[in-house]
């Protein structure tokens, strides 16, 4: 199951917001509002209150251990604003804005993943046990000085 909430027209720039949200996006909801309350940018503020309520919206579902499927940061709309220039010219500028999506899900993809990667690793680990060094084909053909291939 799948709970979301979309945050639109937030005045922060995405690329800030992108910036934050890179940091806890593998991580569990809660200690990514934990790691964000100690973050010293002015984004991660927007970004708890995005995940406390797709929290708040799970928990109404009654769901309990959720994680991050997606956290996508889209562009917003852009505010046209000019700064006074030198010479009575005027210099423009643009106010980014950000809308922000975040989906949560169940728990049950997440040890379906865990276990291929479990399997995956104990595949690797068995090609380590068997042990090809590879040094030592390195060696033997440097000594002969010609390969197998190069004789025909």
């Amino acid at each position: 199951m799948q709970i979301q909430t979309i945050q639109k027209f937030i005045h922060t720039s995405p690329r800030k917001l992108r910036l934050v949200s890179d940091m806890v996006r593998k991580m569990e909801p809660e200690k990514a509002l934990e790691s964000l309350r100690f973050t010293n940018k002015a984004a991660a503020g927007e970004l708890v209150k995005a995940i406390q309520t797709v929290l708040a919206n799970a928990k109404q579902k009654g769901m309990e251990k959720v994680s991050f499927e997606k956290i996508e940061i889209n562009e917003g709309p852009k505010m046209k604003r000019f700064r006074a220039g030198a010479k009575g010219r005027a210099k423009p500028y643009k106010r980014r804005m950000a809308h922000i999506k975040i989906v949560l899900t169940d728990e049950l993809r997440i040890k379906k993943q865990e276990t291929r990667n479990k399997l995956k690793t104990k595949t690797h680990n068995v090609e380590k046990k068997i042990g090809v060094d590879d040094s030592a084909v390195e060696t033997k053909l440097t000594e002969g000085g010609e390969t197998e291939s190069s004789k025909k």
